[in-house]
């Protein structure tokens, strides 16, 4: 498994600097949440750190090589990536869809034995047997968004970066993909670099927590040393008392208020 960084990075949307001079490194075999308030450029530091968008300066490293500089293919039999909201090919299977993430590993147009076979332990890893021939768009939200896993984790990489994998998701579906995802790093040790929203999911299921405010790295660290009513304060704008989750002994957040009143 190599070692994923940024250097220095800066993230530009025309000729405004989102992110300036950005550090991080993310650790190994573990499951890392970026999360922010709206606006914080979370989603931007992922899907730059995860090569859908190119930095106007600074590198990602990844085994010391920038990802920027490398072929589009070696990258992706590194690095999986599942954006916001993707959307499927009208009518493509389950199995179809799952399929396109062999594509680093095709040689020429046919899947072979090997690719066969990673289809279908991603099938089977996501429970979706009973779906695979399935038109995706037939499915239901969470059924879908697994479908969608699967196809990223067919890629066989030692990363996978998840941006926002719960949203629009009702509780039942949000609580089976984080669980799903729980269970991929746990059992196939992959690196799982995913943007959360839900600041207790993030807490109850990452082992490492980036919070992001405008562009920076204001803390980071294990959940349960980072999340403090000062960060939530400085990070979120709101005011939250913290307790401590009898079941998981893990903090629970509940906001009261907000620092600043809308006009």
């Amino acid at each position: 498994m190599g070692r994923l960084h940024t250097e220095e990075l800066d993230i530009a949307y025309g000729d405004k600097l989102i992110v300036d001079h950005l550090t991080i490194d993310l650790p190994e075999g573990k499951i890392t949440a970026l999360v922010g308030a709206n606006g914080s450029g979370k989603s931007t530091i992922l899907r730059t750190m995860a090569r859908l968008m190119r930095p106007k300066g600074g590198s990602v490293l990844l085994d010391g090589r920038s990802i920027h500089k490398q072929p589009t293919r070696q990258v992706a039999k590194q690095l999986a990536i599942l954006p916001q909201n993707p959307i499927a090919p009208g009518g493509v299977t389950v199995r179809e869809l799952i399929s396109y993430g062999r594509y680093p590993h095709q040689k020429g147009m046919q899947l072979s034995e090997i690719d066969r076979q990673a289809i279908q332990w991603a099938i089977r890893a996501t429970g979706l047997d009973s779906f695979a021939d399935r038109a995706v768009d037939s499915l239901s939200g969470g059924q879908r968004q697994r479908a969608w896993i699967a196809m990223a984790i067919a890629q066989e990489t030692d990363w996978l970066f998840l941006d926002e994998p719960t949203t629009f998701l009702d509780m039942t579906y949000q609580l089976d993909i984080l669980k799903l995802i729980r269970r991929l790093n746990r059992q196939e040790q992959r690196s799982v670099v995913m943007v959360v929203h839900d600041l207790n999911h993030a807490i109850r299921f990452a082992d490492h927590m980036i919070v992001i405010k405008s562009g920076k790295v204001i803390c980071e660290g294990a959940p349960r040393n980072v999340v403090t009513e000062q960060v939530l304060e400085q990070a979120f704008g709101v005011k939250s008392d913290i307790f401590i989750d009898q079941r998981t002994q893990l903090p629970l957040c509940v906001p009261y208020d907000t620092v600043n009143e809308l006009m």
